[in-house]
C-alpha cells in the first residue's frame, strides 16, 4: 500500500492519527508532515525531524524557501485551501513519498527542456503551422517561442505586452492564447488577458510579423471583447479554437466567493459561462460575430447575451477540445469543497452556484437540480484543493494512455487518466502524486503532452 504523506491535510492527518502528532502541520524543503504538542515532526513514513523555526532550502532554480507552519484547530475548509494554494504557488511543495510494499507509479514527469525556464508559465500552445514551434505563455505578459527540440537551448521572446497586463492579482495576468486555425497565412493570434483601471478582462487580436514569424507585433493589436472583473479572482482564462473554427473562451463567475452576484446562472452577463465567437464574420459594429446557431441570441428584448454557448460555472480556467470526436473537455474550479470535470454541450446550464459539482451549494441540501447538467466526475478537498483541465491524450508516445483524458490538481500536485465514452461510467484511474503546481496543459503537433508547472519548468509524462 502506498502511503502518500504529502497531498492534503486531510491525508496528512490519517496517515499520523494513530503516532499522535495531530497538533498541526507545517510543509518545508521535506514536504507536508504533522507535530505533536513537544513539536516533535514526524511524516507519514515515520520519519522524525525537529527543523528550526525557519528552514531554507534550494530547488533549482527557485528562491529560498520559508517553513509554513498550521496548528490543526484553525484548519477549516477555507483556511486549507489557502493554505495548500499558497504553499503550491511559492513553490512550498515536496516531490518525494514513501511506500510500504507496493511498487511505484508506472508513469512519472520528466523535464522536456531542460535548458529552459520561465516565469509562472500559464500555458504552451502549439500554432498548427506545420513549423514545429511551441509557445510558452508567463502571467506577466510575454509569449516565448522556441523549437520543440528536448536539446533547445534557448526561447525568444514572441511578444512581450506586460506594460498594458495586470498581473498583480494571482488570478489576474495574461491568462490564454490561441492561434488562428489558418495561422501560416493570416498570422493571427488571440489574448486572454487581464487589464487595470478599470478591472476588466480583454479579448484581443494581435498580427505575427510577415518578415520574421517568430515576432508578434504588439502594436497590431484590435481589442475584440472587454468585459468588467467585479473581483481579482474568477478570470477564467482559456482561449481555443474548435473543429468549427469558432472561438471558444472561458470565463468565471466574477470572483470573491460564492458568485455573490448570481453571475453563473444569469443570461444577461458574459460572467460564468463559455462562449462562442466568430471571428471571421464579424456583426455590424463588432469585431466579432456571434454564431448563428449560438443557443441564446437575442429575441424579443431578453437581454440575454448571444455569445453564450454553456453557463452555469465557476472558473473554467481550462478546457480543450478531443480532436477524434470533437467533445469540448473543461476543468471547473470548484469553491470550498469540490472540483469538477465537465464536458460542455450547447446550452447546457453546469449548476453553478445552485451546485458545487453534483453537490446542492446553495441551499446546501434539497436544491433543485432540474435541467442542470451534472460532471462527468468530481472529488473532494481531501483530494485536491484546484483542478487544472487537461487534454483527452492522442499522441503515440503513451500507448496505455490513448484516449484518457489526462488532468491535474494544482494543490496536491495529482494527475489522474479519465476514460469515459458517453455511455458507460466513467473511470478515473490517478497516475501519480506528482508534487508539482501544474498550472496547465498542452500539447504540441503530434498530440504530444506536456505540463506547465510553477517551478518555471515545462514537463512530460514518461
Amino acid at each position: 500500500m502506498e502511503v502518500d504523506q504529502f497531498s492534503t491535510p486531510t491525508g496528512v492527518l490519517k496517515a499520523l492519527k494513530e503516532k499522535g502528532h495531530t497538533e498541526g502541520f507545517l510543509i518545508d524543503k521535506h514536504g507536508m508532515r504533522g507535530y505533536d504538542r513537544e513539536g516533535t515532526v514526524v511524516d507519514a513514513c515515520g520519519t522524525h525531524a525537529n527543523p528550526p523555526h525557519r528552514q531554507v532550502s534550494q530547488r533549482g532554480n527557485d528562491e529560498r524557501r520559508i517553513t509554513l507552519r498550521m496548528p490543526t484547530q484553525v484548519f477549516s475548509p477555507v483556511i486549507r485551501r489557502l493554505f495548500l494554494l499558497f504553499a503550491a504557488s511559492t513553490g512550498l511543495w515536496p516531490q518525494a513519498r514513501c511506500f510500504a510494499g507496493a511498487a511505484p507509479p508506472k508513469h512519472e514527469l520528466e523535464v522536456a527542456f531542460p535548458h529552459l525556464h520561465f516565469t509562472r508559465p500559464l500555458a504552451l500552445v502549439d500554432p498548427s503551422d506545420g513549423s514545429n514551434r511551441l509557445f510558452v505563455v508567463e502571467q506577466r505578459g510575454r509569449i516565448y517561442v522556441f523549437e520543440n527540440r528536448s536539446d533547445v537551448r534557448e526561447a525568444e521572446i514572441f511578444l512581450d505586452i506586460s506594460d498594458r497586463v495586470n498581473s498583480k492579482g494571482n488570478e489576474e495576468g495574461l491568462l490564454g492564447l490561441a492561434f488562428h486555425p489558418r495561422f501560416r497565412e493570416n498570422r493571427l493570434f488571440f489574448l486572454n488577458y487581464t487589464a487595470y483601471p478599470p478591472r476588466r478582462s480583454i479579448i484581443a487580436k494581435f498580427v505575427a510579423r510577415k518578415d520574421d514569424p517568430d515576432k508578434g507585433d504588439p502594436a497590431s493589436e484590435v481589442q475584440l471583447l472587454t468585459y468588467a472583473q467585479p473581483y481579482e479572482n474568477h478570470n477564467g482564462g482559456q482561449l481555443a479554437f474548435g473543429p468549427d473554427s469558432m472561438l471558444y473562451i472561458g470565463v468565471g463567475d466574477g470572483g470573491s466567493g460564492g458568485d455573490p452576484h448570481g453571475n453563473g446562472q444569469n443570461l444577461r452577463t458574459l460572467l460564468g459561462k463559455i462562449l462562442r465567437l466568430d471571428v471571421d464574420h464579424p456583426d455590424t459594429g463588432k469585431q466579432y460575430g456571434i454564431p448563428a446557431d449560438n443557443p441564446f441570441i437575442v429575441t424579443g428584448g431578453s437581454g440575454r447575451r448571444g455569445e453564450i454557448w454553456a453557463y452555469g460555472l465557476r472558473n473554467p480556467w481550462r478546457f480543450s477540445f478531443d480532436p477524434a470526436n470533437g467533445w469540448l473537455w473543461a476543468g471547473d474550479v470548484g469553491q470550498d469543497q469540490v472540483e469538477e470535470i465537465d464536458i460542455i454541450q450547447k446550452g447546457k446550464n453546469y449548476g453553478w452556484n445552485i451546485m458545487e459539482g453534483s453537490s446542492c451549494f446553495k441551499p446546501q441540501k434539497g436544491c433543485d437540480t432540474t435541467g442542470l447538467t451534472m460532471p462527468v466526475v468530481d472529488y473532494h478537498h481531501d483530494v485536491g484543493v484546484c483542478v487544472i483541465g487537461g487534454y483527452v491524450y492522442r499522441g503515440t508516445r503513451l500507448s496505455d494512455l490513448a484516449g484518457a483524458y489526462i488532468y491535474a490538481d494544482y494543490g496536491s500536485g495529482r494527475i489522474w487518466a479519465l476514460r469515459y465514452d458517453g455511455v458507460n461510467p466513467p473511470v478515473n484511474e490517478e497516475l501519480m502524486h506528482s508534487g508539482m503546481p501544474v498550472t496547465s496543459f498542452g500539447v504540441d503537433r503530434n498530440n504530444e503532452l506536456y505540463l506547465c508547472v510553477f517551478d518555471g519548468q515545462i514537463y512530460r509524462i514518461k
